[in-house]
């Protein structure tokens, strides 16, 4: 038995269905992560798990516990919000206990609990600082000690690293999966970051307008999204118009307007005539000034358009000869080496005819 159920849960404001009938299993231990777009509906959801909204129809259970009824201070669940909700007033101490004061420990357990905690979220020198004098990072582990320290059955954390700098985002991410490790207490984590949530979850729910588009473990969701929006939605991604001339066993032939025909990989269901698109990540575009034609490769010449140097890799917008526009992804290796490309440079853009996925439109 999953440790929550989430059972055709709906919930609308007015005319506006919010969630729409959501189904969701979560395990015990597990890294779940809502991820969408604003307004799709996943805080939403998180607020009914909570209990601080409730369904309009559906059921979520806990420990197989309909939760129906039960008010938030009554479920074993905290949740963790982006503006931390910090006490200003109190020291972290003070701040970490009070869920446990809450719940009426005694002074030497709140004490003996506060210190493990503490501990745990490298926070034990800051024991009597006030919120103020303590780094973004620092009030975020605060935040997470509180959610922690008395050891929910289940952890929510709302756009948590919302507020930090970029550099800081990624050190709290390696932070929070090893504290999730750590601690063994299941973690649903709402996001609209593709980053964060493929580099933090054990699986992860794509929402859209309410309904769940895919739910799978990160690696699946990036290669085989199930539709356009998902395949939008996650990273950078070439979404090329497309018709199929061909659906062989082992592959398709398909035509793209403004590059020709195209080879890809085969799809179930796919028939000659139908309209789709082709997705294709960057990676997986060859970029070079001179590629040989080989068999079982799709290649088309162009010119640099444009180009998006992020560091460690750069991405090219080329222009092909006969029409179409694509990105390619090299990776910067060369030692001191900012691009390999100028704007305006002729260049040869190949992949695999096994790379890709022809979608419905």
């Amino acid at each position: 038995m999953a440790l929550l159920e989430i059972r055709n849960v709906t919930r609308r404001f007015g005319d506006l269905v919010a969630v729409d009938n959501v189904s969701i299993n979560i395990e015990a231990g597990e890294f779940f992560t809502l991820l969408g777009p604003s307004g799709c509906g996943k805080t939403t959801l998180l607020r009914m798990i909570a209990g601080f909204d409730l369904p309009d129809g559906g059921q979520i259970l806990l420990d197989g516990k309909d939760l129906a009824g039960t008010p938030p201070e009554k479920r074993p669940i905290h949740t963790v919000f982006q503006s931390y909700a910090l006490f200003p007033h109190m020291t972290v101490t003070g701040n970490v206990s009070f869920p446990l004061k809450m719940a009426g420990k005694s002074p030497d357990e709140i004490a003996v609990k506060v210190k493990e905690v503490l501990d745990l979220v490298h926070l034990s020198d800051k024991g009597e600082s006030f919120p103020h004098e303590l780094s973004g990072g620092q009030k975020q582990r605060v935040a997470l000690a509180r959610g922690l320290v008395n050891r929910p059955r289940l952890l929510m954390l709302d756009e948590p690293l919302g507020a930090l700098d970029a550099k800081l985002r990624e050190e709290m991410q390696i932070e929070l999966i090893t504290l999730q490790r750590d601690v063994g207490i299941t973690f649903v984590f709402v996001t609209h970051s593709q980053a964060e949530a493929l580099a933090l979850s054990h699986r992860i729910a794509v929402m859209n307008a309410g309904r769940i588009e895919q739910m799978d473990e990160p690696s699946k969701i990036y290669s085989f999204p199930v539709n356009r929006f998902v395949a939008d939605f996650i990273g950078r991604i070439n979404i090329l118009q497309a018709e199929v001339l061909e659906a062989a066993p082992d592959h398709l032939r398909i035509r793209i307007p403004g590059m020709g025909e195209v080879r890809a990989p085969a799809k179930t269901g796919a028939a000659r005539g139908q309209k789709g698109v082709l997705a294709l990540r960057p990676e997986q575009v060859r970029i070079a000034a001179k590629i040989d034609d080989v068999a079982d490769e799709n290649h088309f010449p162009g010119k640099v358009r444009d180009f998006l140097y992020v560091g460690d890799i750069t991405t090219y917008i080329v222009d092909l000869n006969n029409g179409a526009r694509i990105e390619a992804l090299l990776p910067n290796s060369a030692t001191g080496r900012a691009k390999f490309f100028e704007i305006g440079d002729a260049v040869k853009v190949a992949w695999p005819k096994d790379a890709g996925l022809f979608l419905n439109d």
